[in-house]
């Protein structure tokens, strides 16, 4: 009951919607006309022109009304609806007509929620959200309801209590925007009675248990480890389908093998200082053994000739 105390507070207008301030040309008027009878009165000295003047300003500063460029005033003749007037300045009966009602016509934002609401899943949940909305007929917003602003707020807070009751927390998560078009669709079929329609709603913010928001990080974590291990295990299919084609390859092909197994040996030893040691195997099938042989009989043969020519 206190919750819903809060909220009635929240969504009441203010001092300032319910009573605009009206334009200053009604009281310079009336300053006008009294100044000018009692000038006229005492020169003439009669008394009875000025009090005639205050009568005529007091009647003139109340019938002169001026609505703003966004407003638009419901004039009521002796309790009955006698018309729209403004914007801008307009005239009525003082004491037969009355301006009750001064209607807003520019868009309107107004924040709602919906507290510790059940999901479809019973999940309680806090929704916020915005709702903007404008009068489109000034008439209806005046004589068929209320309280228009109070009356929108609440019609929009049981259209989410009713939209969250219907929907799957996974749905809410994921597809606001479809929660967003329903909402409109909704308030604006309860609230077109008054003259009023909805531009957009659009939800802020939903807060789920602590508990439930742990539990929800864990299973994302679990599912991206998950994903994870399988793309790396489509990698290692890959690269080992690879090498089994390269094994084909090389067992139908000695020379290329041999080819392949020099270039090991020459990537090896690009870096200058490094020492490779190769297995006997390796040296018998890639002949380097008698590749290295050849080369030790002519670097013999190179230095004793050096040495003969240096005798």
């Amino acid at each position: 009951m206190k919750n819903d105390t809060n909220r009635l507070q929240m969504i009441k207008p203010t001092k300032a919607q319910r009573k605009p301030l009206r334009s200053a040309l009604p009281f310079s008027m009336f300053l006008v006309i009294v100044m000018i009878a009692v000038v006229y009165g005492l020169m003439n000295d009669n008394n009875s022109i000025i009090i005639i003047g205050f009568v005529l300003a007091f009647f003139v500063s109340q019938s002169v009304k001026v609505a703003q460029q966004w407003e638009k005033a419901v004039v009521l003749r002796l309790g009955k609806f006698h018309g729209l007037a403004g914007p801008g300045i307009f005239f009525t009966i003082p004491i037969i007509d009355t301006t009750s009602f001064w209607i807003d016509q520019r868009i309107i934002a107004t924040s709602f929620n919906a507290e510790q609401t059940l999901t479809k899943d019973n999940v309680p949940v806090d929704v916020d959200a915005v709702l903007f909305w404008m009068v489109w007929d000034a008439e209806k917003a005046a004589l068929e309801v209320e309280n228009y602003r109070e009356a929108v707020s609440w019609a929009a807070q049981t259209a989410l209590r009713d939209v969250i009751g219907r929907t799957m927390l996974s749905e809410m998560l994921a597809g606001r925007e479809n929660i967003d078009y329903e909402l409109q669709a909704m308030i604006d079929k309860r609230t077109e009675p008054w003259g009023v329609t909805v531009q957009s709603v659009e939800i802020r913010d939903v807060i789920i248990p602590e508990g439930l928001q742990d539990a929800m990080s864990r299973e994302a974590q679990a599912d991206r480890e998950r994903k994870a291990r399988i793309i790396l295990g489509s990698v290692e299919q890959e690269i080992a389908a690879s090498f089994v084609e390269a094994a084909k390859i090389y067992g139908d092909n000695a020379i290329a093998l041999q080819l392949r197994s020099l270039n090991v040996l020459y990537e090896s030893l690009k870096k200058q200082g490094g020492i490779v040691v190769v297995p006997s195997q390796i040296a018998d099938t890639t002949g380097i053994g008698a590749c290295l042989g050849m080369q030790a009989q002519l670097n013999q043969k190179l230095d004793s000739n050096k040495q003969g020519c240096e005798e």
